[in-house]
């Protein structure tokens, strides 16, 4: 395969947006905060006042923004990379988190889970050889 443009390269993936409704920042904080552990990161001044929140954890960065015509993604998503992938799932269901297991991607196990707004996300981790 030709490289098209030879002057740049991606370093990786800064972070993902999604989108929730107004006033929903308290069940974000449940889903990423306390659930997944993830920490809350402060917004810039100019940008908070827009309303929605922002997460780390690990080399994942999620941003919560609001869309006042919200509709969760039902099939667009992010697909985060996770160590101990059955841990994670173990954790979502003592959450009351549903997980539904999917094995059509080679070399990974995965699963798909709705955070608590209905927006569909994948979490992955690469087949270790025995």
């Amino acid at each position: 395969m030709t490289q098209r443009n030879p002057g740049y390269t991606f370093d990786g993936l800064h972070h993902v947006q999604l989108a929730i409704p107004p006033g929903a920042e308290e069940l974000c904080r449940e889903f990423w905060g306390e659930i997944l552990g993830m920490t809350e990161l402060e917004k810039p001044s100019v940008l908070a006042a827009r309303g929605g929140c922002w997460f780390r954890g690990g080399g994942v960065e999620v941003h919560l923004g609001v869309e006042d015509d919200f509709r969760p993604n039902k099939k667009a998503h992010p697909g985060i990379l996770v160590s101990s992938l059955d841990a994670l799932a173990k954790q979502l269901d003592d959450n009351g988190v549903s997980v539904t297991w999917d094995d059509n991607f080679p070399g990974h196990n995965r699963f798909y889970a709705l955070d608590k707004l209905g927006n569909r996300l994948e979490f992955l981790e690469p087949v270790r050889d025995a």
